[in-house]
């Protein structure tokens, strides 16, 4: 885009939590980082996830990035959609997306869909369904970044929850990996060696069945405009499973890429913004 002096610029509110501390990452840098680079075509103003329903009125696009876990504000973000779509903000990633946005039940649809995901059920009645394991692992539904999490060493559902929780197998895996995508094109992978340190992560040249295990994903989503991260572990026997589709917020470990990497994912969004605001 080329700005003439005096020319108006789109306006961006950027909604992040600074403030927020997360396991082995930096939120506040990425979008230091992020809101600098925007700042070349756009104007952009930072505000915390509990002001943003109050102040969108104000901008052409809001952009929703490393906000925290919404269970910590989970009335201040259902009052911001609300009034999104009320009074039709454009905002980014757009509202329609069916992974972590809308909570985790994606993961026990797709697996009865025959999607390669970790085995998922939600409800009580359905414990039988899974594989014996070692260990199990009970998460909200609702839940991110480890909250919540507890492990189990029998599948096991408190009474009252069906509906509220997930229950999965603790899966042998030999590493994760992570795929991200700018709407539906493919920018970089990263992957972590080491299944014990999630967050130490390292560049990832996937292969063309890896990507074709993301694009399925991503494909499936209806996520209109935004970014994506398709999180997966190899398992022993070579083979790749869904952990989590991540089209809310999700961190882009972009300290971690190559300068240019990280120059063509900065111009990819700026595409995707100016896509939306068209």
């Amino acid at each position: 885009m080329t700005v003439t002096p005096g020319a108006l610029r789109p306006s961006v509110l950027f909604v992040t939590d600074l403030a927020y501390e997360a396991r082995g990452r930096r939120y506040c840098d990425e979008d230091i980082f992020l809101t600098a680079r925007l700042r070349e075509d756009f104007d952009v103003a930072l505000c915390h996830p509990g002001d943003a329903a109050a102040l969108l009125d104000g901008f052409d696009v809001v952009v929703v990035r490393n906000s925290g876990p919404v269970l910590y504000h989970r009335e201040a973000y259902d009052a911001f959609r609300i009034r999104a779509r009320e009074s039709g903000t454009r905002v980014y990633n757009s509202l329609d997306g069916r992974g972590d946005m809308a909570g985790k039940q994606y993961l026990v649809d797709l697996g009865r869909a025959g999607f390669p995901v970790i085995p998922t059920v939600d409800r009580a009645a359905d414990l039988g369904l899974l594989p014996r394991s070692a260990g199990y692992v009970l998460k909200p539904k609702l839940g991110a970044d480890s909250v919540g999490l507890r492990f189990t060493d029998e599948p096991e559902y408190p009474e009252g929850a069906d509906g509220t929780l997930l229950v999965q197998p603790r899966i042998d895996f030999r590493y994760e990996v992570s795929f991200y995508f700018v709407d539906h094109d493919f920018q970089y992978a990263l992957h972590a060696p080491r299944p014990d340190r999630r967050w130490m992560l390292e560049p990832y040249a996937p292969s063309p069945e890896d990507l074709d295990f993301a694009r399925r994903f991503v494909e499936w989503n209806t996520l209109a405009h935004g970014i994506q991260r398709v999180d997966a572990c190899r398992t022993p026997e070579g083979g790749l499973l869904l952990v989590e589709l991540e089209d809310l917020n999700p961190y882009l470990s972009l300290d971690l890429v190559t300068e240019k990497v990280r120059e063509v994912f900065v111009a990819r969004m700026k595409d995707s913004l100016r896509a939306l605001l068209a």
